[in-house]
């Protein structure tokens, strides 16, 4: 159950940031977490109930304040990055998990972009090793991660297909996919493809399904939050694939980080990347983001706005 309620404002402590937030995206991480499944989530969130019961992790707004540490912000800059619980008018972030906003996005397309376009950035270039003239596949081109990865690839120099359903073809070529398959009509992983790279940003292939449309050097990188049993198989049949042939297949975790976050910024400003946003709300509803998201059918991101559109 998530509940708005008023709490105490919190307070940067030394190596931390005071952000008066203007935006916030949800993610499949939130949800995740908040309710415990797959059951592995509670790992790292919880065993019975979240360790920490404030939402949202992607964040966009002001610095409000600075802890003692901090040299590289002052209060009012811009920037983006991670803050747990970012579904507040105020969080708190460490400032090696924030970037300034990029210069030509507003403060709610830069909230869309951390946590998944991170993740797309650091699947292709540091799980696929993605480089100019392969063939790339996205499966689950439309959603979140997916969108940013056609994008990011194809910055990258690849030739990308993406995989999505009927309704979401146009939009999948919108943002440069070369290919567009439909997976209601076409299954991928019969038809060969010879790709260098797959990135499934869905979480629902296989290795074997990997391995049939890779070529013999190709990489397949599974990003998303599967259960433990299906993780267990994923790692186990991508290693003992991998002794068999050279071809590889892994799940990947993002590392959120300043970095990072400056090269999102980067290909923004160049141009080369922009958030696809499907729906707009307001931080009263955010339960109703969530209920939307777990759907599994937005395409691109969405974000909670802090501020009321200006009337025109």
């Amino acid at each position: 159950m998530l509940q708005l309620k008023e709490v105490e404002k919190p307070a940067a402590k030394d190596h931390e940031v005071l952000v008066r937030i203007e935006a916030a995206s949800p993610n499949p991480f939130d949800w995740h977490l908040m309710r415990g499944k797959p059951f592995i989530a509670r790992l790292g969130g919880g065993f019975l109930k979240p360790k920490n019961t404030r939402v949202g992790v992607d964040v966009a707004g002001r610095v409000e304040s600075i802890g003692s540490s901090v040299t590289r912000f002052k209060p009012g800059d811009e920037v983006f990055g991670f803050a747990q619980g970012s579904f507040a008018e105020y969080a708190v972030a460490r400032d090696d998990k924030l970037a300034a906003k990029p210069s030509n996005l507003s403060f709610e397309a830069s909230a869309a972009l951390p946590m998944a376009a991170i993740t797309a950035l650091q699947a292709l270039r540091d799980g696929g090793h993605v480089h100019p003239g392969q063939k790339v596949l996205v499966n689950g081109a439309s959603g979140g991660v997916g969108t940013f990865a056609v994008q990011i690839a194809k910055a990258f120099g690849a030739e990308v297909s993406g995989v999505c359903s009927t309704r979401n073809m146009d939009l999948v070529r919108s943002i440069g996919a070369d290919h567009v398959i439909d997976y209601t009509r076409e299954d991928f992983a019969k038809s060969g493809g010879g790709y260098d790279v797959i990135l499934d940003a869905v979480g629902n292939l296989t290795a074997a399904r990997c391995k049939r449309s890779l070529n013999p050097k190709g990489i397949g990188v599974i990003v998303g939050f599967p259960g433990l049993g299906r993780l267990l198989r994923l790692v186990v049949g991508g290693k003992l694939r991998s002794k068999s042939a050279s071809k590889q297949v892994s799940f990947f975790v993002a590392n959120t980080n300043e970095a990072d976050l400056r090269s999102l910024r980067e290909l923004t400003e160049a141009g080369k990347l922009k958030p696809v946003i499907d729906r707009r709300y307001m931080l009263s509803e955010v339960p109703e983001a969530i209920r939307y998201l777990e759907e599994g059918h937005a395409q691109g991101k969405l974000v909670i706005a802090l501020v009321p559109p200006t009337a025109t």
